[in-house]
Parts: C-alpha cells; sequence; structure tokens
C-alpha cells in the first residue's frame, strides 16, 4: 500500500495496518534484539557522512524495531516524526531538555502528573529553568503568566486525576500568536480519543506504557510531532543531541509490545470510555460517594470543551470519599478491580492519587492541584460494565 492510499484509511485501520517487514513478508514485524550492528566500509564513511538516521549503528541511537514503533506513532497520531523512548518520563524529560537551556521560562498547568511536577518545580530548576504554574482551563492566567523568556505551555489533555480539560484551541492560538511552543501530554486521553495535533498542539507526549500497550507488561513513551514554529528535522536533532545522551532508548522488546498494543488500541479504548461512562453515572448518583470528576457529566467544569475535543470522553474518572482512610477501605475492598498504581490496562484500575501518585507533592501543593485525600482515581478495563458496578458497589457499601 502506498503512502497516499495508506493517509486516505480510517483512523482505526491505520492502527492495525502496517507493511510486512521486507525481508521475509512477516506482517509481525521483527524483534531485533541487537544493541550492536555491524560496519561495513560503506556502512562507515554514510555514518561519517552525518547519515545516521539511515543505518544501525547501536541500539542506544536506535534500532529496527524502535523506528517501526515511531512510524506507527507517527502515522496514528497524524503527525510528521516520532521519537521513541524508555518511558513516558524519559520522553517528558528528553523533549525538554532538547528545546530548553538556562534562563528559559515555562508555563505549565497545576495540575500534573505528580513526577512531570516534581520536574519542572524542582530538578529543572537546577539547570536555570523556570516554571510559572498556572489553571490553564483560564486561558487568560496562561497568558498573564507569560514572559519575554518564555519557551512553552504545558498541559495534559485530561489532567491526572482531576480530570480537568484546557481550552486547547484557545491556549493554541495565543501561544502561536507570541512565537511560543505548545507541548501536550495525552496519556490520559490516548490517540484515539484526542489528537492534539489535529488542534494545533506542536508537540505531544505519551506515556505508551498506558494504552497504548493497554496490558501492563511494557514500559514506553513517545514524542510526536507536528509543527509550522519547528525545524523539520528537529526530532531528529533531538535524537542525537539528547536522547542518545541522556540514554532513554526504548528496548527492542517493549517497542514490540508496544506495537502489538497499538493494534486493538480502538477497540480496547471504545469500550473502556463506555464503561467509564458507566460507572461514572452509577457513582454520581450513590449516596456514600462525594464529588465525581468524569468530562462525561453535565457538572464537570469543561463538559462543553470536552463535548467538542473529545466526546467519547476517555476511560478515566475519579470520585471523592470522606477521608484517606475510606479510600483506601473501598479500594482494598475490590475484588475484580486491581488497586495498583498505572492506568490503561484491560483490568480496571484504582488509586488514592494523594498518598500514591502524588505522595511526595507537599500538601500546600496539592490544595492548588485540587488533589483532596478522601480521592479515588479510576481506569475503567474492558470487564464487562455490569461486574465493575457491582464490585464498586459491594467495596463502597463496607464504608
Amino acid at each position: 500500500m502506498n503512502k497516499e492510499k495508506r493517509e486516505k484509511l480510517s483512523l482505526e485501520s491505520k492502527m492495525v495496518f502496517y507493511p510486512p517487514e521486507p525481508s521475509s513478508m512477516s506482517i509481525n514485524n521483527p524483534i531485533y534484539m541487537s544493541s550492536n550492528f555491524q560496519y561495513t566500509a560503506e556502512i562507515y564513511q554514510r555514518v561519517l557522512d552525518g547519515e545516521r538516521k539511515t543505518v544501525n549503528i547501536y541500539s542506544r541511537c536506535g534500532n529496527p524495531s524502535e523506528y517501526k514503533f515511531e512510524e506507527q506513532m507517527t502515522w496514528i497520531e497524524g503527525g510528521d516524526a516520532c521519537l521513541a523512548t524508555a518511558s513516558g518520563m524519559a520522553a517528558i524529560a528528553t523533549i525538554l531538555f532538547g528545546l530548553l537551556k538556562g534562563g528559559d521560562h515555562i508555563v505549565a498547568d497545576w495540575t500534573t502528573y505528580s513526577t512531570t511536577h516534581e520536574f519542572l518545580d524542582h530538578r529543572f530548576t537546577d539547570f536555570g529553568v523556570e516554571t510559572t504554574f498556572v489553571d490553564t482551563a483560564n486561558v487568560d492566567l496562561v497568558e498573564k503568566a507569560i514572559k519575554p523568556n518564555t519557551k512553552v505551555v504545558y498541559f495534559e489533555t485530561i489532567a491526572n486525576p482531576t480530570m480537568k480539560i484546557p481550552d486547547i484551541e484557545a491556549i493554541v492560538k495565543m501561544a502561536h500568536e507570541k512565537g511560543i511552543i505548545v507541548i501536550c501530554d495525552n496519556t490520559f486521553a490516548s490517540p484515539y480519543v484526542f489528537r492534539p495535533l489535529d488542534w494545533g498542539v506542536d508537540l505531544v507526549l505519551e506515556s505508551a506504557t498506558k494504552f497504548i500497550c493497554g496490558h501492563n507488561d511494557a514500559l514506553g513513551g513517545a514524542i510526536i510531532m507536528k509543527s509550522e514554529i519547528l525545524p523539520e528535522d528537529f526530532m531528529e536533532q533531538v535524537r542525537w543531541s539528547t536522547l542518545t545522551k541522556l540514554g532513554g532508548a526504548l528496548s527492542p522488546f517493549n517497542a514490540w509490545l508496544l506495537l502489538r498494543g497499538i493494534q486493538t488500541l480502538h477497540l480496547r479504548v471504545e469500550r473502556q470510555c463506555q464503561n467509564a461512562a458507566r460507572l461514572a453515572k452509577y457513582l454520581d448518583g450513590h449516596d456514600k460517594v462525594g464529588k465525581v470528576w468524569y468530562p462525561g457529566l453535565e457538572s464537570h467544569p469543561q463538559h462543553l470543551i470536552a463535548k467538542k475535543l473529545l466526546p467519547k470522553f476517555g476511560a478515566m474518572l475519579t470520585f471523592e470519599v470522606q477521608d484517606e482512610p475510606t479510600a483506601v477501605r473501598v479500594l482494598d475492598s475490590l475484588e475484580l478491580a486491581t488497586f495498583g498504581a498505572s492506568l490503561g490496562g484491560v483490568r480496571t484500575t484504582t488509586q488514592v492519587p494523594s498518598t500514591m501518585a502524588f505522595l511526595d507533592v507537599p500538601p500546600e501543593q496539592k490544595k492548588q492541584m485540587n488533589i483532596r485525600d478522601g480521592m479515588i482515581r479510576i481506569s475503567a478495563g474492558i470487564e464487562d460494565a455490569d461486574d465493575i458496578i457491582a464490585d464498586f458497589s459491594q467495596a463502597i457499601a463496607k464504608i
């Protein structure tokens, strides 16, 4: 299938299809479990001439399995180029170190993944990069935070764990008028629910460990670019100037697992979104449950934006009980759903964000993020919705 025909495929078909491996015509891409590759005099000269992307040198610098995953991610995100990394945090660190230097400034949402927040608020400051945290649901606050040295506006499509959704269109328009690069972490949505590049975002990040993998058996990350601001070869610049230097390469076996995961992404996430909607509606009417955060509920502060940008609403939701010990009792009583740290897998997975994902964030910052001690975060799986609801019903009944 030529590029033009492939481009016309639906998103679902793009996820399933990729061309066979040329030497064997295998429809499943091989796993190139090699750290090293043999040179010839011709390859040696091509490397000296700067043709590093066209040859295999050393797997920290790129591996054929990794390249296939990058190619597929580029297609499904609607981008121009992709870099694969060893984890979602490796993707975040790689792109920020690749873009920024001492003296630069970032505007970021208050409510980002805790390790992202800590990286920006503590570790990145050691390199002279300053971050101003604001509520990106308010575009005026984003604009007021911009300084002459602002290089990046950073946010998550769906914030962890409050499910806040920024007005992405307005942020992109404002930032681009000022020549500022927009980065969006799309992990909570996945490219099946939302494709940020289609809405003008310059760089999208995915923790491929989550929905893209979908089976809780591989770590990985991806950075995908489609930008009028950045140079065409920017991703290759970052590969050689930053990714290979930080050592955050994706392993060949994990690349293969993630490539496999992409092929069922649409089927899994469609079911997960349906289950999340059913569960959110059930919890929203429960007398022992406080607030429910889910973009598909009319009570969600950005419900109208969600309907426009991501009408499937995603597979993530959060609800509140009275305090952290009560939340732990609920989760410890679950029998079908998993009480664990990650998300995006085929099994429904839960956690207490305040004392798990955000354990090391100071209380005053959690307050700014609107993270409460009694919150329970849910990543809906693909089980039967009635069984999921019954599991939460019996667990909540015990409080």
